[in-house]
């Protein structure tokens, strides 16, 4: 038997372990995996649907695990702890968003099934590890030796497991990225991963996982287990889980791939039997020049009839339009291979008979799912025409190859609703593309005739100005990063929202140049500040006072006040920027940048920049974080950056793909936004770096703004403190440079002159102002002390007041003056305690402010509530509202001299107790 090529077939067993002649289908693997978990003890869970139940912040259910979430964070508990499930996933629109590809690749789909295994608090690694390997090795009988699995690179516990269950060493690959570590989000359950890998041979190109060449399509993932080990909090901690779950997710178009011996998704025998079903509806081959139409008609007719079969219809929004979009691409197809009459509808009975027992909701949808696919498949179809016959007609007066036309790809779009991704798909067969600058182009002349045509007013009047001198001069070369001086040309001056001629003395106004070294505030770093000067009469100057982008940001124009001469358009000048200032903006932003990486590793991955200033005088950054940061997280972070920047290692930029730069791990930056080419900054030498060049580097950042050359140039940074932006977004608030010692120098002032003040050595001074907070809290509870056994005794001339018996009822009353509102409880209880049965109330004044309090004793709190009797009193005294407990109750009032009347009002609601 051919290793490579012919061996793969087994199929479901019942009690012992034996091989036959014929391929398992698709659905007796599902079989096969569901009945082994359910002699494990699992319950076998019917798929959810499609549109979450228990997760609105998906568009659409997205692998097995969806709907169990509220079991893995505890919020639900149900009858079992241990769970399998086949359930159906789509990943078409907004995050996970697979459509592009499908048709053209071995294993993408819009529609998918996951099968897992899960257990919620019950077992673990130990456990789980044999389980999938024994599924996969005696149950599907799928050779070891063509097995690999990857480990988490710290889960040694799992490599022990692996070698214990028989897979030996140099077939378990240590991943050290996230590939392999599991997170639900920024705080919850997490824990590390486990994937299986199954070896499709050397025919086909590719390198195992971790390697330069994983990508291929020799080495395929077909199972991962999640072991969720661990709970991540929002200061970036973890703990271990008191209840370890497992989840688990194994791809059955995968398996089935490799078990009826290929490679390719396509050609299982689900897919296959839904292939050659589209091929007799068109009259076609399967395999022939419209194979890849046939593909994207297989694959969309599952998800289009599952998502209709859970209520979702085509719409302009939302699902829906999600939905429209998978069946058009489909429709487009059809039309491709030649259906002359709606075709969709058709290949329903086929999918049925194929999925309908293991998911009856298809066979119970049916009729709605046909009607549904051939009436929006005949009203796709005339537009289909109209901008097909287009299309057609602008590609047969083009040379062989040539791309489309920009502005004929915007006529589709703009008269026909052809969005532009499906004319790209249109032309993919034909090794045709778009021209997308073309078709950029024709959207932005769209643009600025709907402006033109538009009579607006303010800034739409002035963008129209700076729109204007972008189209004629294009954008403005920046100079800053290497120089703070430079030479350049006038090419406009601009006053109010007018283009002018010449700017003269005392004027203000905006120049633009073709080159500047001043930098415009973009990204949180504010606009440069300085001097331009005329090259023909350097006395004829203008101080600029801000720098701004304007024109789609690719403008970089000065805002200046004339001081000396004229500016005229045209003028060669001399451009400088305030060197000082520039240098503190500089050390600023660098620091920001060490801040950043500093709060991730101190807190966890979960921060993210959400806002940022860059000033000369201060930094400011806001962060994602939803508590304040303690002390010792405040100085641990600031202590981080101050420890780089006495490194003094160089800040080092490149210009890269944002790709690439994101493929090592550049973090981008909030606000900013960034072409084909991105300017990426690092800086400072990793102290706790493994292996790798990627990881010698402390901050990687994209970032277009300007920075120091060493991170000692930064000088010193103080960090000021953390306080609330917004929900879930922190600020911290620092200094650096000069600003920093300057900062310090005054608190070292302050804290000399307490010290002079206290007569102690500064060093003493924590120490001391401890000793005299606690003895003022002494004196305070010995204040407050005394006033409660002045009260109780009735002050100097009287003797505490007597009860009075109202309706059966003892009560007493008392006015206190002096005393404060939070004694009262304590006094309320002395008094019900003297009393031992009956009501109190108390009116205290202090201060300017009147408080009122009521206590009933526990036997008579069924005949009246001291809420009743607050907000009675309250009323009297000018107050609102009051309440508490029935035995206890409080409230306040403006105008003690109304006493007598809030005792009345009292006893009124004695009178009437029953």
């Amino acid at each position: 038997m051919d290793s490579e090529t012919d061996w793969g077939y087994a199929v479901p067993k019942s009690d012992k372990r034996r091989k036959v002649s014929y391929m398992p289908s698709l659905n007796d693997i599902r079989t096969t995996f569901l009945d082994y978990f359910a002699k494990q003890g699992h319950e076998v869970v019917p798929s959810s649907p499609l549109v979450p139940r228990n997760d609105p912040t998906l568009m659409f259910t997205n692998s097995g695990m969806v709907q169990f979430k509220n079991l893995f964070t505890g919020v639900e508990q149900r009858d079992y702890s241990r769970a399998t499930t086949a359930q159906k996933c789509v990943r078409a629109g907004g995050k996970h968003n697979d459509l592009d590809n499908v048709g053209y690749t071995a294993r993408h789909h819009t529609f998918f099934e996951m099968l897992g295994n899960f257990s919620f608090g019950d077992y673990f690694k130990s456990e789980a590890i044999p389980f999938a390997w024994e599924l996969i090795t005696r149950e599907l009988d799928i050779p070891k030796e063509r097995l690999i699995v990857t480990v988490y690179h710290t889960d040694e516990e799992a490599v022990e497991i692996w070698k214990r269950t028989g897979v030996p060493e140099d077939r378990i690959i240590r991943i050290a990225t996230n590939d392999n570590f599991w997170m639900m989000g920024p705080t919850g359950p997490c824990g590390p991963c486990t994937e299986i890998f199954f070896d499709h041979g050397e025919k086909y190109w590719g390198g195992p996982p971790g390697s330069p060449e994983e990508d291929g399509d020799r080495f395929v993932e077909i199972w991962n287990l999640v072991f969720m080990q661990y709970e991540q909090f929002e200061d970036g901690t973890r703990r271990e889980l008191s209840a370890q779950s497992i989840d688990t997710g194994m791809g059955i178009e995968r398996v089935a791939a490799l078990l009826q011996g290929t490679n390719d998704n396509y050609g299982t025998d689900l897919m296959r039997s839904l292939i050659e079903a589209s091929a007799h509806a068109s009259s076609t081959e399967p395999d022939g020049p419209g194979k890849s139409h046939h593909r994207v008609i297989a694959d969309h007719l599952r998800s289009t009839s599952f998502l209709i079969a859970d209520g979702v219809m085509p719409s302009n929004d939302g699902r829906g339009y999600v939905l429209r979009r998978i069946m058009r691409r489909a429709m487009r197809h059809a039309h491709l291979l030649g259906a002359k009459d709606p075709l969709m509808h058709r290949l329903v009975p086929t999918l049925v008979r194929q999925m309908g027992a293991a998911y009856p909701e298809l066979g119970r949808a049916q009729a709605l799912i046909e009607e549904t696919l051939r009436l929006e498949e005949s009203r796709f179809k005339q537009t289909l025409e109209r901008g097909l016959r287009l299309l057609d007609d602008e590609l047969a007066g083009l040379p062989d190859e040539a791309p489309l036309p920009g502005e004929a790809a915007f006529k589709l779009y703009d008269t026909y609703g052809f969005p532009l991704d499906l004319t790209q798909d249109a032309l993919r067969e034909k090794n045709r593309s778009v021209d997308t600058e073309g078709f950029d182009s024709a959207m932005a002349k769209q643009k600025a005739l709907a402006r033109a045509a538009w009579s607006g007013s303010g800034e739409a009047a002035d963008a129209a100005v700076w729109f204007d001198l972008l189209q004629t001069h294009g954008g403005t070369d920046f100079l800053g990063y290497e120089t703070e001086i430079a030479e350049g040309q006038i090419l406009a001056l601009v006053s109010g929202k007018d283009e002018v001629e010449t700017l003269s003395e005392g004027e203000s106004g905006w120049v633009v140049t073709n080159q500047t070294p001043f930098y415009g505030e973009a990204g949180g770093q504010v606009g440069d500040t300085g001097f331009l000067r005329r090259l023909e009469d350097e006395d004829d100057f203008a101080e600029v006072t801000d720098t701004q982008r304007m024109g789609e940001g690719r403008l970089l124009v000065h805002q200046v006040t004339v001081k000396r001469g004229t500016l005229s358009k045209s003028d060669a000048v001399q451009l400088e920027v305030d060197h000082a200032r520039r240098s503190a903006i500089r050390a600023n932003h660098s620091a920001t940048h060490l801040l950043n990486e500093a709060l991730r590793r101190a807190l966890g991955d979960h921060v993210a920049q959400r806002g940022s200033l860059n000033a000369q005088d201060r930094l400011r950054f806001d962060f994602s974080h939803a508590k304040a940061l303690t002390a010792e997280e405040l100085e641990q972070v600031e202590s981080v950056v101050n420890d780089y920047i006495r490194q003094n290692s160089p800040v080092e930029t490149r210009i890269m793909t944002p790709d690439d730069a994101r493929a090592m791990g550049a973090q981008a930056l909030f606000g900013e936004k960034y072409g084909d080419e991105v300017r990426v900054v690092s800086m400072g030498l990793d102290s706790d770096s493994g292996k790798g060049s990627n990881k010698s580097t402390y901050s990687i950042e994209l970032c277009g703004g300007t920075h120091v050359r060493q991170t000692g140039d930064i000088g010193l940074c103080v960090v000021l403190g953390d306080t609330a932006s917004s929900a879930g977004v922190r600020r911290i608030e620092a200094l650096t440079g000069k600003a920093a010692l300057d900062h310090l120098a005054e608190r070292g002032k302050l804290l000399s002159a307490t010290a002079a003040e206290l007569k102690i050595s500064p060093n003493d001074v924590p120490a001391r102002v401890k000793t005299l907070l606690e003895e003022r809290r002494a004196l305070t509870n010995e204040v407050s002390q005394l006033r409660r056994e002045l009260a109780m005794s009735g002050g100097e001339k009287a003797a505490a007041p007597e009860a009075r018996e109202i309706n059966g009822i003892k009560f007493v009353a008392q006015v206190l003056s002096g005393v404060t509102g939070k004694d009262l409880p304590a006094l309320i209880d002395e008094h019900k305690a003297r009393i031992g049965s009956g009501a109190v109330l108390l009116i205290a004044d202090a201060d300017g402010k009147v408080a009122v309090a009521a206590g009933v004793t526990s036997d008579a709190v069924a005949k009246v509530s001291a809420v009743d009797l607050v907000k009675a009193a309250v009323v009297e005294l000018g107050g609102k509202g009051g309440g508490g407990r029935p035995d206890m109750a409080q409230g306040g009032g403006k105008d003690a001299t109304h006493a007598d009347q809030a005792i009345r009002a009292a006893e009124a609601i004695l009178e009437d107790a029953q």
